[in-house]
């Protein structure tokens, strides 16, 4: 399990893969409006190479702090550019993970890691291949200001730091089935739940705005497709070839749903039936439905052992942030850190 907020060097590797979506479309938007101003603070802040800190005699960047920032707005979904003074919290914040990063990858350097180059060279051929050609990851890598060796360079980075973390914190957090038990006693408001049922549903959609002759004609399918149900066809077989509803796909099935989700006249029906009931003709605003109810739960507790997994990772994920934070804060007692 990876420890999250932590590594920005494995947030930024990730971040290239989807800069196409996260960042590079909405940078192609707003190029031609933003770019004198981008100029304009690019001169102030000076070359790209620029030296911003150092970690332990390792330089970190003026490209390297852009980059982050890039990965901090788009995450965030800040407007760009980003007003000065938010500007400035960006770049601390960027500046910050930057440092940690590589404290975690120094510390990471120190034990060997089998077949790294392969693994490097695996992963970035994972997320090409997310894409619909090279011409698109191309497209993405630019967005972030990025080469395939810059690339190369965060992956390895990405590895290192996640490989250190998972051997050397991860592997030594234990979290037990009474701490999870405790977990659960321990904030009982948390674990209610509402009445819900799961439900499928056959639809004959009519537009509200449809004239009488239409609704009539649906209502009359739907009432023609009801008594083949009562006659004992497939519900989830009709709802596939009938239902004018995206859940056709999934012979109807709607999944589990509480009260307030769903229009008025759909949840009465729903949860007036008992599992395995099928319902009337149900009018909406969307159409003729009939419903099938598959379960129902009632109002309470969520059960222990249905959330005990979750409960787990929840708290491992805790412990893990936790350890990652108090090593770090170790590292950096001992650390000569400047930023310039």
């Amino acid at each position: 399990m990876r420890a999250k907020n932590i590594s920005l060097v494995a947030a930024l590797a990730v971040f290239a893969i989807h800069a196409v979506v996260a960042y590079g479309a909405e940078a192609q938007k707003s190029q031609a409006s933003t770019a004198q101003k981008e100029a304009a603070a690019a001169g102030k802040k000076g070359s790209p190479a620029d030296p911003v800190a150092k970690v332990n005699g390792t330089i970190i960047t003026r490209q390297d702090l852009d980059r982050a920032v890039k990965v901090l707005v788009a995450q965030n979904r800040l407007p760009q550019p980003l007003p000065p003074e938010q500007q400035k919290q960006a770049e601390d914040a960027a500046l910050d993970q930057l440092i940690s990063a590589e404290l975690l990858y120094q510390a990471g350097q120190k034990s060997e890691i089998k077949d790294l180059d392969k693994q490097v060279e695996e992963k970035i051929g994972q997320n090409r291949a997310k894409f619909s050609s090279s011409a698109e990851f191309d497209k993405a890598l630019k967005s972030v200001d990025m080469s395939e060796k810059d690339l190369k360079d965060f992956t390895r980075k990405d590895l290192v730091i996640t490989t250190f973390i998972e051997r050397d914190i991860v592997s030594k957090i234990k979290v037990t089935e009474a701490d999870a038990k405790k977990f659960y006693d321990d904030n009982a408001d948390k674990f209610k739940q509402e009445e819900s049922v799961r439900a499928s549903h056959i639809l004959i959609g009519a537009d509200a705005k449809a004239g009488d002759e239409d609704k009539k004609k649906a209502r009359e399918k739907a009432e023609g497709i009801l008594k083949k149900i009562k006659a004992g066809e497939d519900f989830a077989t009709l709802a596939k070839a009938e239902s004018t509803c995206p859940s056709s796909k999934q012979g109807g099935d709607l999944g589990t749903f509480a009260k307030g989700q769903m229009v008025a006249p759909f949840e009465k029906a729903a949860f007036a039936l008992k599992p395995g009931e099928v319902s009337d003709v149900v009018e909406t605003q969307f159409g003729y439905h009939i419903i099938k109810l598959a379960e129902k739960k009632e109002a309470g507790m969520v059960k222990f052992d249905d959330v005990k997994s979750k409960i787990i990772d929840y708290l491992k994920s805790q412990k893990i942030q936790k350890d990652v934070s108090d090593y770090l804060a170790e590292l950096k007692k001992t650390a000569k850190t400047e930023k310039f």
